[in-house]
């Protein structure tokens, strides 16, 4: 593996046991088995390694979604799309946070923009049909919105200080927005447990 590629391994390896606010180059580098010399070579500064980090993490989400195989059915693809993005944030609270975070301080991350295209892509495949009940740019917002509400019940479940969601309450968030978007909403299928994905 290139030195490159090893220290930002390290870096989500820190962002995943700890998150942006335990984030520090000390740490990644103990985890790499480089000199800080070395770090700040190729990254510039602990800024610099954090945001390749986001970086790379919304790059995965992004793969994830495309290797994922999507219905040919556009609702059910766009409920896929749904479940596999909350499934990364389930399997990954801490650095999903941290994701969310670096776009909400104003980062342009291509990766991040790739991946709502992809959620448009399927609300507008949803509407070639016939089947929205509300316009594609309202139910792209009403998805957006509620993976993200199911999304963050997994980030905040500590310090809530309550178990991870339950399967069954997550398909609820999904299935009530479905509800609202379609106009035929019954093409359900209960997902897999994500605790078990």
């Amino acid at each position: 593996m290139k030195t490159y590629d090893k220290i930002l391994a390290a870096a989500l390896k820190v962002l995943e046991e700890g998150g942006g606010a335990q984030f520090s180059t000390r740490a990644v580098t103990k985890i790499a088995q480089v000199t800080a010399p070395t770090l700040y070579h190729h990254f510039g500064n602990a800024d610099g390694l954090l945001s390749a980090a986001i970086v790379e993490a919304f790059k995965q989400l992004l793969e994830s979604k495309i290797t994922a195989v999507e219905s040919t059915i556009p609702e059910r693809a766009l409920r896929q799309g749904w479940d596999d993005y909350v499934r990364f944030a389930a399997a990954r609270p801490r650095i999903y946070a941290a994701m969310m975070g670096r776009l909400l301080e104003g980062a342009h991350i291509e990766a991040a923009d790739q991946s709502h295209q992809a959620l448009v892509q399927n609300v507008q495949r949803v509407a070639a049909e016939g089947k929205l009940a509300v316009s594609a740019q309202a139910a792209a917002d009403l998805v957006w919105a509620s993976a993200n509400t199911a999304a963050w019940l997994y980030v905040t479940a500590q310090f809530r200080k309550s178990p991870p969601p339950q399967p069954d309450d997550v398909d609820l968030i999904r299935e009530s927005v479905m509800q609202i978007i379609l106009t035929e909403p019954g093409d359900f299928k209960k997902r897999p447990n994500l605790e078990e994905a």
